[in-house]
């Protein structure tokens, strides 16, 4: 019980050294730059305690729970020799937690009322929403289907460099072809679909399934789903801004 308790509060500490610098850089513009106090100072210290405690306990719960978890479903996957399943796991896991992602709702949401204002489609609340909707299930089903070429590669062993050069070259052509405005929510829904729950579990998967699989290095093969996952929605959605 105390051996756990000594690990917590080292795990805490590491937190606050990494909120260290943050925290010197508020306090440098604050006093030095804008030369103002600092209000409800106390609310704001009680805050970091908190915030490095939660960033502690989450951690924690990412050791305990999502990467064994992650990592316990490819060993179990993989030794079932099936590949349909595998796919399929891999697909449910990067729409589902895609499509539940708050920071993807609200760049969704943020799009649809622009592109209302622009006249791209119409204001009507209805509207609005079928068109969030449909961006959010396409960043999705674009992670989705990422997370099936990644398992994909490393079951064949393919070089990550190629897929990776080949799916930029395709962002630079789409880009091209794509209508102006769509171009930045395009590059925009790339970086927020990984989210805190998706990065574990996709890691966990891809580094589960290299070293299942013989001939694969859990260094080499292992990482790299999580590429896969912040590009394709890019060319998803740049898509469906020449399409729609």
């Amino acid at each position: 019980m105390m051996r756990g308790f000594a690990s917590f509060l080292n795990l805490v500490g590491g937190t606050a050294r990494d909120l260290l610098p943050i925290v010197i850089i508020i306090i440098f513009f604050q006093f030095v730059v804008l030369q103002q106090g600092i209000q409800d100072l106390s609310g704001i210290l009680t805050g970091l305690v908190l915030v490095m405690v939660g960033l502690a306990i989450f951690i924690q719960g990412l050791e305990m729970a999502l990467f064994p978890l992650g990592d316990a479903m490819a060993n179990a996957l993989a030794g079932k020799g099936s590949l349909f399943w595998l796919l399929l796991f891999s697909f449910g896991l990067g729409f589902g937690t895609t499509v539940a992602e708050p920071a993807l709702i609200a760049i969704c949401d943020e799009a649809a009322k622009t592109m209302a204002r622009a006249g791209a489609i119409e204001d009507l609340p209805r509207t609005r929403e079928n068109y969030a909707h449909m961006l959010r299930y396409t960043v999705a089903l674009a992670v989705g289907s990422s997370l099936v070429l990644g398992v994909f590669r490393i079951l064949k062993g393919w070089p990550i460099q190629y897929l990776i050069i080949s799916g930029y070259a395709l962002v630079v052509i789409l880009t091209m072809l794509a209508p102006p405005e769509i171009i930045g929510i395009a590059y925009d829904s790339g970086g927020v679909t990984t989210s805190t729950i998706t990065v574990p579990l996709v890691t966990a998967l891809g580094i589960g399934l290299a070293k299942v699989i013989r001939g694969r290095n859990p260094m080499v093969d292992g990482f790299g789903l999580i590429a896969f996952a912040s590009l394709s929605p890019i060319i998803f959605v740049l898509v469906f801004g020449i399409v729609t």
